[in-house]
């Protein structure tokens, strides 16, 4: 009797164990860019700028030690290709994974969490895939050619810490989401060409603390949920255009000036302005305001 109440206790104590995981970049020669694609299902996920010689840096709890994580690396064609890939082996779907957030008794309940260190010394395409749980990228200080989220079912803030700006032009910044929350703050500072925001269900919060400093197109859709935009000083140049239905309660500031009957621009908007900041906003059902 004794010997199986230790192995039942034993058996608990195992499954209610963290596993740690670590994996490093050592690499620091024979590439240009870090092309980093990481993948996990269920996750509260931290991305920060390190102060390290070396490329990239990612600890990890895992909570059910029977799914292990997929670390590869590799150098090819002057670019240091890094991948982290863990998925769910088990039985879950994403319906019940989705259903379990919905109904779940704390929202941070998530079986793993990963923290994900870069460094300001190289430059960096990062390509993210959530299945569901929360993220937060600090992008402080780090240098980003593109970056792309992309989630089931998560709640997302992208900001910058220090207030330190994006030392490099980035191509695109994408943010997709099924259902959840985005919230972009200081997102001027990302110095992006192109920005496109789109959540199916749920919450998109978009600041801009200051005007960007090169021409910027930004598509920010809503199916069903909120939407709010808060715009750069009114004599900053921005364009846009607004795309809502019956069915979606509408608030613009004063300070816009309606050019026709979807678009409007700001004082100090010019068509040749190279800082020239043009949005398109895009809400189904819901709200949708500008500040």
């Amino acid at each position: 009797m004794c010997l199986l109440f230790l192995g039942v206790f034993g058996w608990v104590g195992v499954n209610k164990a963290q596993l740690v995981k670590e994996f490093k970049v050592t690499d620091t020669k024979g590439f240009e860019m870090v092309n980093l694609g990481f993948s996990t299902y269920k996750s509260t996920t931290h991305l920060k700028r390190i102060k390290s010689m070396e490329p990239l840096y990612i600890h990890g709890h895992l909570q059910k030690t029977n799914i292990l994580p997929v670390f590869s690396q590799e150098i090819k064609n002057n670019l240091l290709e890094a991948s982290l890939v863990h998925k769910n082996v088990e039985a879950d779907n994403l319906g019940k994974s989705i259903t379990s957030k919905l109904f779940s008794g704390s929202k941070d309940d998530f079986d793993h969490t990963w923290d994900l260190g870069l460094a300001s010394n190289f430059l960096y395409n990062l390509d993210f895939t959530l299945g569901m749980g929360k993220a937060e990228f600090d992008l402080a200080q780090l240098p980003i050619s593109k970056m792309k989220v992309k989630s089931a079912s998560a709640d997302v803030l992208i900001h910058y810490g220090t207030r330190d700006p994006n030392q490099v032009q980035m191509d695109t910044l994408l943010v997709t989401l099924n259902m959840g929350s985005v919230k972009l703050n200081d997102i001027n500072f990302s110095n992006a060409r192109k920005m496109i925001f789109e959540v199916n269900y749920g919450s998109l919060d978009l600041n801009f603390s200051e005007a960007m400093p090169s021409k910027c197109q930004v598509i920010a859709a809503v199916g069903a949920g909120t939407l709010n935009l808060l715009l750069p000083d009114e004599s900053n140049p921005v364009k846009i255009r607004v795309k809502t239905t019956a069915m979606c309660r509408t608030t613009l500031p004063k300070y816009l000036k309606s050019i026709d009957e979807h678009t409007y621009i700001t004082k100090g908007y010019k068509e040749s302005d190279p800082r020239l900041l043009e949005l398109i906003v895009d809400v189904g059902v819901g709200s949708l305001t500008i500040e």
